[in-house]
């Protein structure tokens, strides 16, 4: 295993930092893995172009083979070297949201290696909004192949500590670029066929693709209690995932009858406690009074009102009850808007599916 280093670079990209973002490009280049910041979360990247390179981040992730990649650009214009169609759709909204969170799965060229496209005939492509991100593409002089910089099932990382206590050792180098801005992976559209769908909110809402191209499907997967056998078609489709090793349940509806419900079900399995049982509660700001008395550790994801925040501290926070020791937790519901149902098909697949009305 490779001796992970680990440098920090700013957005700002100082002369120290120029440097380092040549020797991450080298690492690229040569085959290596290196861990990036993006807006949205880190990536674990390498030489999109190069089939054994690739092969190293599903090695070093332990992520299924027929799990597709995105591979991050530097420029719009390069798109097209990488993509056989690029239609109306696609255009007017990489137009709209690049560079930004947002992915478009379109027919993919020979350029393109399998292993990148698990198996399908399209490929995600993405421009990253982040300049360390950019400049790192630029500098390494071809797509950078990057699914999130974990382990496969565990919540995304948001912070340079995350990745280096899943993968360190296991890659390259890691650059320290902060905390992610979004906190969650990009809106993934498939813009291949007649009619746009959405395989994977983020924080480019349906509500905002809609407005840029019409009717856009949602794939069953996206609400739906997994693939039931069927190749993937982009990241983060799979039943569960983003998930920590506590037992994690979700309680949805009116969000008063949901905190009594939270409170019943924590207090419930405190007497009902074996040793080493370990409660927790998600909330936001507005209702940490209602848990005042309850056994359990409570963690807010701050205002609920205030839905940007709740994304970007959501990873944070489920991997903060493993840190704990967490082994059950239960989590308030959002209602399914806008950015809340990105949060909600996150937390929803955290849980497992695990979902009870209040």
């Amino acid at each position: 295993m490779p001796n992970t280093e680990i440098v920090k670079i700013s957005e700002d990209i100082t002369a120290a930092d120029d440097a380092n973002l040549r020797t991450a490009a080298d690492v690229i280049v040569a085959g290596g893995l290196v861990a990036f910041p993006t807006e949205t979360v880190y990536g674990l990247g390498a030489n999109g172009l190069s089939a054994s390179a690739c092969a190293k981040i599903y090695q070093a992730k332990g992520r299924p083979s027929d799990n597709p990649l995105i591979l991050h650009i530097s420029d719009i214009s390069q798109i097209d070297s990488l993509a056989a169609e690029v239609g109306w759709a696609a255009r007017a909204l990489a137009e709209s949201f690049w560079p930004g969170p947002m992915t478009l799965v379109l027919k993919r060229t020979s350029r393109v290696p399998d292993i990148v496209a698990g198996g399908l005939d399209t490929v995600g492509i993405r421009l990253p909004k982040g300049r360390v991100a950019r400049e790192l593409i630029s500098r390494a002089g071809v797509p950078i192949a990057a699914p999130s910089a974990i382990v496969s099932g565990r919540p995304s990382s948001t912070r340079a500590e995350h990745v280096a206590e899943d993968l360190g050792g296991k890659v390259d180098m890691i650059i320290d670029g902060g905390l992610s801005v979004y906190g969650l992976e990009s809106t993934i559209v498939d813009v291949s066929g007649a009619v746009p769908c959405l395989l994977r909110p983020g924080s480019v809402t349906l509500e905002q693709l809609e407005r840029i191209v019409g009717k856009v499907d949602t794939d069953p997967a996206v609400t739906a209690l997994g693939l039931s056998g069927e190749r993937p078609k982009a990241p983060g489709m799979a039943y569960v995932h983003y998930a920590p090793k506590a037992e994690l349940t979700i309680v949805v509806g009116d969000i008063n009858q949901a905190r009594v419900e939270i409170a019943r079900l924590a207090q419930e399995q405190h007497n009902a406690a074996r040793p080493g049982t370990k409660i927790a509660i998600i909330t936001t700001d507005e209702g940490l009074e209602s848990y005042s008395g309850v056994p359990a550790r409570v963690l807010s994801l701050g205002g609920r009102f205030a839905l940007g925040e709740v994304a970007a501290s959501l990873y944070d926070t489920l991997r903060a009850l493993d840190e704990r020791g967490v082994t059950h937790a239960f989590a308030e519901g959002f209602e399914e808007t806008g950015i809340g149902f990105s949060i909600m098909n996150r937390l929803k697949k955290a849980a497992g599916y695990k979902i009870i009305q209040a």
